[in-house]
């Protein structure tokens, strides 16, 4: 199997270019506002009904020092919970 470049999937034709949303069981395009506001809803109703410690968050060892701050920060901040871990022990 030949070996692509990652920038080859960004390229690609199948890759999607706007958010879909679920209605009824079927996806539709949505504006991003709306699927970021959908999202946004689906993490406040979970942190409602389960409390903080129902979301967690896994980051990537290959990832920068830079996102693995942000999504840190992301957890402890937004999220209320320490619920943070990665694959650095690999």
């Amino acid at each position: 199997m030949p070996r692509t470049h990652p920038a080859d999937k960004a390229r690609s034709y199948t890759r999607l270019t706007t958010p879909l949303v679920r209605d009824n069981g079927a996806l539709r395009a949505a504006s991003w506002d709306e699927a970021l506001d959908r999202a946004a809803e689906g993490f406040r109703r979970n942190l409602q009904a389960h409390g903080p410690n129902a979301v967690g968050t896994f980051s990537c060892s290959k990832s920068t020092n830079e996102v693995n701050f942000l999504a840190q920060k992301l957890q402890r901040v937004v999220f209320k919970n320490n619920n943070i871990d990665s694959c650095n022990r690999t």
